[in-house]
């Protein structure tokens, strides 16, 4: 390991994540390898943050997307996404606007890789005893475009992940 993979690593844990459960999601760990570089919620976060984008969220947000608040609309595709890679639970959380938002539980861990979206109101959220959400439920990948943002957001990281990699090799 050089001197500069040795900085990047302290940097990476030294950096302060704005999202929901960051500090304790340290210890939630990528059941196997199927994107290169992502271990933790952290890693991932830090890959879609690059990928977010108004095509990744709902359509009825994406009047409000901005890369401002790129988190906006992508509860649903990303925490399914994150299930994947470290398993767990899917759990959505009632919001004040009559729709659900989605957040992780592993292992008794809680994150939320989309709860800056809330900006201001986000400290307000209350994780706790949700419903488990099912992909293939009528608000979920029942809903064809959803399904799709879902794809979308998941070939973006593969697609980053690789390129990733082979940036390393060169």
């Amino acid at each position: 390991m050089t001197d500069l993979d040795i900085r990047e690593k302290q940097e990476k844990t030294e950096k302060e994540y704005g999202f929901y459960g960051s500090r304790e999601a340290k210890g939630v760990l990528a059941l196997g390898h199927p994107y290169a570089g992502i271990r933790t919620p952290a890693d991932l976060y830090d890959a879609l943050w690059e990928i977010w984008c108004a095509e990744t969220c709902a359509p009825r947000m994406r009047a409000q997307w901005s890369p401002d608040n790129r988190t906006l609309g992508q509860c649903s595709v990303t925490a399914f996404l994150a299930q994947d890679i470290f398993g767990g639970e899917v759990r959505g959380m009632p919001t004040r606007e009559g729709g659900v938002h989605c957040y992780n539980v592993v292992n008794g861990t809680v994150f939320d890789l989309t709860s800056q979206q809330f900006q201001d109101r986000a400290a307000d959220l209350v994780y706790g005893a949700d419903p488990v959400q099912e992909r293939e439920s009528p608000a979920h990948f029942g809903k064809e475009e959803k399904r799709k943002r879902y794809e979308f957001l998941r070939a973006a990281l593969a697609k980053k992940t690789a390129a990733s990699v082979c940036a390393k090799e060169k």
